[in-house]
């Protein structure tokens, strides 16, 4: 019974994402009589214009996670919480997945990636990495590119509720994988 739920639900998901490119082209263009093509190039030219506005401010985040990451701050960083992370169950590898996960999406997948390959994707630490990345937010990226492409200056409220929330995250993605999966 449940392989013939895998095995339909797999079938489903081959062709849902297809299915939906077709279909919401065809119901805007036939029942809401919206120039599909159209529309869809001035989205582009939009978000080409976006894209020119979040230049600066990506570039600035890279260069300073860079500068972070090659300054040996990071080691020095993760070298000296070691006994604190470990005493409270808390895998030090993880450490830089943390750190790196609020500031950059493709530093943490980098991070992520390094990891796994270290440890195997069966390993505790891999889990909780994984569970990480999928838990938390790239919050002062959001807040730097978005909240500075639009003209937004004051994001106090948003930077601690983003930072909160990203620490749930850890903290829950360190519980739960330990919980499951076993301790470290």
């Amino acid at each position: 019974m449940i392989d013939n739920f895998v095995i339909f639900t797999n079938e489903i998901s081959r062709y849902i994402i297809p299915l939906l490119l077709v279909m919401i082209p065809f119901y805007g263009l036939v029942f809401k009589k919206i120039k599909v093509y159209e529309s869809f190039v001035d989205g582009a030219k939009d978000g080409f214009n976006i894209a020119i506005r979040i230049i600066p401010y990506l570039v600035a985040i890279l260069v300073a996670i860079g500068m972070f990451r090659a300054s040996g701050a990071l080691e020095l960083l993760l070298n000296s919480l070691s006994p604190i992370l470990i005493y409270f169950g808390f895998p030090p590898e993880n450490l830089p997945l943390a750190l790196m996960r609020p500031l950059s999406g493709s530093g943490s997948l980098g991070l992520l990636t390094d990891l796994i390959e270290q440890y195997g994707p069966e390993s505790l630490i891999a889990k909780i990495g994984a569970t990480m990345f999928g838990s938390t937010e790239t919050t002062f990226y959001v807040l730097a590119v978005y909240f500075g492409s639009v003209g937004i200056k004051k994001s106090r409220h948003a930077l601690v509720a983003g930072l909160f929330a990203d620490l749930v995250g850890i903290i829950s993605a360190v519980f739960f994988c330990q919980l499951f999966f076993g301790s470290v």
